[in-house]
This record gives C-alpha cells, sequence and structure tokens, in this order.
C-alpha cells in the first residue's frame, strides 16, 4: 500500500464538500470535540485562499 501525506479532492462536487463541512460542523456542535470544528474551519479557510475569496464567500458558493 502507498502511503499519502496529502489527498486531492479536485474532482469532489460542491454539494459533497458542503456537506462534509455541515457534517463536521454538526459533530462539533453536538460532541463538544473542537477539532472536528477547527477542521471545518481550517478546509473553508484553504479553499477559500484558492478561490481567492472570502471565507463567508466561500461558504455562500458552496451553498447555492
Amino acid at each position: 500500500m502507498h502511503e499519502f501525506e496529502k489527498i486531492s479532492i479536485s474532482e469532489m462536487s460542491k454539494q459533497d464538500m458542503l456537506m462534509i463541512l455541515e457534517a463536521l460542523e454538526y459533530t462539533g456542535k453536538n460532541t463538544n470535540i473542537q477539532a472536528f470544528l477547527a477542521l471545518r474551519n481550517n478546509i473553508i479557510k484553504e479553499l477559500s485562499i484558492l478561490a481567492e475569496s472570502s471565507e463567508e464567500e466561500f461558504f455562500e458558493y458552496l451553498k447555492k
């Protein structure tokens, strides 16, 4: 088996990404495990940088 340092998500749909982000938020809030919320926020931050937009703009884009 090959080891991976990073995994690409270039072929993931907007809907799937939104579902993952919402699941991380839901889980983090309902279990009080901050790592889920931190992961969600980090994903949004990184993707918004790639999209050259604010985090809020990017999240709203996923919702459309």
